[in-house]
């Protein structure tokens, strides 16, 4: 099958990484893929098989047409029999381009619990019929996208994003190596945020929670904050205020995501904002244990395999982290269990595979006249 998947970009966030990993393994699977980002640059993963376009567009109105021109021009070219779009911006894009050209069916994947202002919603709803299907990642984010009026409930549904479980696993080895690079003792804990640095993800909360929770016990803990974004100058000036420099490092852009959640004694999503994020689904594939807020698709992912706190309560994070932490990273069995919840429900092949089948449904209810000649 030929497969255009179509992004707002190919930076590494989640969606973006969801992009990359679902394009991998439909290659893997023998099918043709391109991938074609509206914004520039590429730092996701791709195999050399993946047919890559950047359609360089900016927020004007002639660059948007010269985007849709060069799309267009290259759906006619490639002749995909599917496309997805990812995220907001291309899901819209992706209506205009059916809307004004001939296409194959089109699907648009909403990865955020607020995909937007009312402006976005009146968007949404305005192109919906363009769309051969929309779908969420999480079941918070799909309720919410009804309520706003973006599409009717008949028109949309939840298909959770895939985690690489053959990527995310764990690792005795990595885990020494790791730990020994950060130099941490047996004796150290070790807490782990994987995240940009926005507020959305709200690690500023993490911070005041990581030092309620060390004025309060004698456990030797670090905790490290692996992303970049805006906030970093923000984030900085807050360790320097809680007298934690020793003790909180922002690591930056890391590449060894596996290898660090293996390391880690807990993983702590601290964010105010989700669609589903993959990297709680990733730190359970290692066996790690998790403590998250209740943003959307947290409970969906972690099931009873974590524990839930409140959005932006700096105190009750602190607590489910000394609850949590003073175990470790638990018993052989405990780790098992977290990993097969992900195994059994939200492998990256399972999902690709559900993928596949809604694509040749769509492409068999629709005309072969869509498909326009060269």
């Amino acid at each position: 099958m030929r497969i255009l998947l179509l992004s707002t970009g190919l930076q590494l966030g989640g969606a973006e990484q969801q992009v990359a990993a679902l394009a991998r393994q439909f290659v893997a699977l023998g099918h043709a893929v391109a991938v074609v980002s509206l914004t520039p640059g590429c730092a996701v993963d791709l195999p050399a098989a993946v047919r890559l376009l950047a359609l360089d567009m900016r927020k004007t109105p002639l660059s948007m047409a010269r985007a849709l021109w060069h799309l267009r021009r290259f759906v006619r070219e490639w002749r995909p029999e599917i496309i997805h779009a990812h995220m907001v911006h291309a899901n819209l894009f992706a209506r205009v381009l059916a809307a004004v050209s001939p296409c194959p069916p089109v699907i648009c994947t909403a990865h955020s619990a607020r995909e937007g202002g009312r402006m976005r919603m009146l968007a949404y709803r305005l192109t919906d019929r363009w769309a051969s299907l929309t779908t969420h990642v999480s079941p918070e984010g799909c309720l919410a996208m009804v309520k706003s009026g973006a599409v009717p409930a008949a028109r949309i549904t939840v298909v959770p994003n895939g985690i690489d479980t053959t990527q995310f696993r764990p690792d005795t080895v990595a885990r020494h190596i790791a730990r020994t690079e950060l130099g941490l003792d047996d004796d150290t804990r070790l807490l782990l945020n994987v995240g940009r640095l926005v507020p959305e993800k709200a690690q500023s909360v993490l911070i005041d929670a990581f030092a309620l929770f060390q004025s309060g016990t004698a456990v030797k803990a670090r905790l490290l904050i692996a992303g970049e974004g805006p906030e970093r100058a923000a984030l900085e000036q807050r360790i320097r205020q809680q007298e934690l420099t020793g003790s909180v490092m922002l690591a930056g852009t890391r590449s060894d995501v596996p290898a660090l959640l293996n390391a880690a004694d807990l993983f702590v999503l601290s964010s105010e904002i989700e669609g589903m994020p993959l990297v709680v689904g990733e730190a359970l594939a290692c066996g790690c244990p998790v403590v998250a807020t209740d943003a959307a698709g947290v409970t969906a992912l972690l099931g009873d395999c974590g524990t839930i706190v409140p959005r932006g309560d700096a105190s009750a994070l602190a607590t489910a982290i000394g609850e949590v932490l003073g175990d470790g990273r638990g018993a052989a069995a405990e780790e098992t269990a977290r990993r097969e919840r992900i195994v059994s429900r939200f492998s990256l092949e399972a999902v690709a595979r559900h993928w596949l089948a809604c694509y040749a449904g769509l492409a068999r209810m629709t005309p072969a006249a869509c498909a326009e000649p060269v």
